[in-house]
């Protein structure tokens, strides 16, 4: 097995990870986009922090399979999405081709881009953060691949704060014998879960705690919003009750900062 190879590291759980759930990513809400509704908070979302794209190069992070590319590129951004994980660029490509959009496609890791310095407008991500090893030296890459005035847009939450309602959902399998409903088979969460474990934030992930480090690596006019409820009401309503429930309880937020310039 790779886990037993001394030379297998957390990075490359975390790439083979996603990379096995590449063919099947697009097909869970949150992931990919399932109503007009949410298409409609995202990119109120874009446009608020980052305005229209108006041609400006923007870099989407660990970008999977394009859904967030996509968006960026539709309020008219000129786009490079970055995955290292091939089989998420494949999917990413095929559905660029698709809908016939010109978005960029490059191999490379999220924490050290080998992106020309000072190249970029904007920066975005989701659900990136929380699977950092060294959120603090992705911070200052990003920093540095930003041109002057150019914003990063964080989309993350708090995912591994207890909420009600994962307590509810803990005692009716207790109950019941029956496991919450999830798009992940069991051995895919107890991964998943050993992931967790091992990088930075490993726990909680407060935003302050991001703020933190976003202003360590020199960013400024950080703004924490946690106004998503269009966005997070849209996917609840195409998830089972109980999901979607938990997915209008959770900690989760977008973090807007610039470099100065």
């Amino acid at each position: 097995m790779n886990s037993m190879n001394t030379n297998y590291s957390i990075r490359d759980e975390i790439r083979d990870f996603w990379s096995e759930r590449a063919d099947t990513f697009d097909q869970s809400v949150g992931h990919e986009i399932f109503s007009e509704e949410e298409r409609k908070g995202w990119q109120r979302l874009i446009r608020k922090h980052l305005g229209e794209g108006q041609g400006r190069p923007l870099l989407d992070l660990a970008c999977g399979t394009a859904v967030i590319s996509h968006l960026m590129h539709d309020v008219g951004f000129k786009v490079t999405g970055l995955d290292w994980s091939d089989a998420m660029l494949a999917q990413a490509r095929a559905k660029a081709k698709k809908r016939g959009t010109d978005i960029r496609f490059v191999s490379g890791d999220a924490e050290n881009t080998m992106e020309p310095k000072d190249s970029y407008d904007a920066i975005t991500n989701r659900h990136l953060v929380w699977t950092l090893v060294d959120p603090a030296s992705a911070f200052k890459e990003w920093f540095s691949v930003l041109k002057p005035g150019g914003k990063v847009l964080i989309v993350d939450g708090n995912m591994g704060r207890e909420t009600w309602v994962k307590s509810l959902q803990k005692f009716w399998t207790k109950v019941t014998g029956k496991p919450a409903a999830s798009h992940m088979s069991p051995e895919m969460m107890a991964r998943h879960q050993s992931i967790r474990s091992r990088v930075h934030f490993s726990h909680e992930m407060p935003a302050e705690a991001i703020v933190d480090l976003l202003r360590q690596a020199g960013f400024v006019d950080i703004v924490v919003d946690r106004k998503l409820g269009d966005i997070h009401w849209a996917q609840a309503r195409k998830m089972p009750f109980l999901r979607g429930l938990e997915r209008m309880v959770q900690e989760r937020f977008a973090i807007c900062a610039r470099k100065p310039g």
